[in-house]
């Protein structure tokens, strides 16, 4: 028999939580658009050249590709990932975008101020709160290359948490550039940064200890791995100067975080965090991400990425996003139970289908909806009284007898 569960990694949505997922989305919608930002949608599939080509860091190891078709597949032995496949899904929104906009750049605003929604695809190992299908809520701005789109884009992202009931959070901030010269001055080669970085991304995973024997075990020298780990540890906002010789880094690293703490209104805390990388390889500037509560993951994330674009069109174009992890979102809420019970206007119109009209209970249905209320259309059954408690499950606020009720009644 085949079996009827999802893929693994991958999972079905009931009513009651697509609610929630729905009213979610449409309270972060509200405030991007608010915010003068612009929804747009690309496909899911890109050509596999582009994706191999993104420095997607370890996501480039989690791609779901697709086989080529009839006389391009090739099957002999020797065939090579690129032999057997011309495309894959989207691990991210950013690249997508960035393919877009180097697409559609004739058309579009500068800066463009872009809101994507929608479903990425990473082959991880699933996990609670990690999926390998999940949603997420991107919005980026091209064209600006000075630090008011990191303030705008953290503004916008913060009062978009605050919106869903969040609050107490905390943005924490760092910038790859000062990574970068901590990694070199160390005595790390340049070309070496990228794998160092992957390794420091997983700090908050393995400890200090666990980054400093995976870089050990990759063949680099204690005395060069000791050095780092201690700039890492030891390094503060108070103290960069004397680490970094990149005032400009080290400037915008502070307006942003002084801006931002001001917008903040002491909802939520912002903070410098050396610690803090971000996987990805195509960041250039500051990076950030958000936690919140006793959780062991970020909620959000994002930084700039002026070189992407470049790969397409030649002409380097200035852009930073910022992505909100829907489905962590919605996996706290669902534990916390904030706004997970809420009941909407909505009731359940009852009507005996041997003796009522259709057209005239959809009327009458009609009627309610103009009032503000949702409302399902229900046949009733013969033991009505076990119907009416069974559909007292939570997600109505009563019901109306057609023909009969004036008034809403409770369950």
């Amino acid at each position: 028999m085949i079996s009827s569960k999802p893929v693994r990694g991958t999972r079905d949505i009931l009513p009651e939580e697509m609610k929630i997922r729905d009213r979610l989305e449409q309270q972060i919608l509200a405030v991007y658009r608010s915010h003068g930002f612009s929804r747009i949608e690309t496909p899911v599939m890109e050509n596999l050249e582009l994706l191999l080509g993104s420095d997607g860091g370890e996501n480039l190891k989690m791609l779901f590709t697709i086989l080529k078709r009839g006389e391009k597949l090739d099957l002999s032995q020797e065939a090579s990932v690129t032999d057997l496949c011309d495309m894959g899904l989207r691990f991210d929104l950013t690249l997508p975008l960035s393919r877009f906009y180097s697409n559609n750049q004739e058309v579009l605003e500068t800066p463009f101020k872009a809101i994507q929604i929608g479903n990425v695809f990473r082959a991880e190992r699933p996990q609670k709160g990690r999926f390998r299908a999940f949603k997420q809520c991107d919005i980026d701005i091209i064209g600006d290359p000075t630090v008011s789109a990191e303030i705008e884009l953290m503004d916008t992202t913060a009062k978009a948490l605050l919106a869903m009931g969040f609050a107490g959070f905390t943005i924490k901030v760092n910038h790859r550039q000062l990574l970068s010269e901590v990694i070199i001055n160390a005595g790390f080669a340049a070309d070496q940064v990228g794998t160092v970085c992957i390794a420091l991304d997983k700090m908050d995973k393995i400890g200090v200890a666990g980054v400093t024997g995976e870089l050990l075990e990759k063949g680099h020298d204690q005395e060069k791995v000791d050095k780092l780990m201690a700039c890492v540890t030891g390094i503060s906002l108070d103290n960069l100067e004397r680490w970094v010789e990149d005032a400009v880094a080290v400037g915008q690293l502070n307006e942003v975080i002084n801006t931002v703490k001001i917008l903040a209104k002491e909802q939520f805390d912002v903070v410098f965090d050396f610690s803090l990388i971000r996987g990805m390889g195509y960041y250039t500037g500051l990076i950030f991400e958000v936690s919140y509560g006793p959780y062991g993951y970020s909620i959000a994330g994002g930084g700039r990425y002026d070189n992407m674009i470049g790969k397409y069109n030649k002409v380097s174009v200035p852009a930073v996003g910022f992505s909100i992890g829907f489905e962590r979102i919605i996996t706290i809420l669902m534990e916390e139970q904030k706004d997970a019970r809420q009941v909407d206007s909505a009731i359940i119109l009852f009507y005996d289908p041997q003796s009522s009209n259709m057209a005239e209970v959809i009327g009458e249905g009609d009627r309610w909806r103009i009032k503000g209320y949702q409302v399902n259309l229900v046949a009733m059954k013969k033991k009505f009284g076990k119907q009416i408690a069974a559909w007292d499950n939570g997600q109505y606020e009563g019901f109306v007898v057609f023909g009969r009720d004036e008034a809403i009644k409770n369950f």
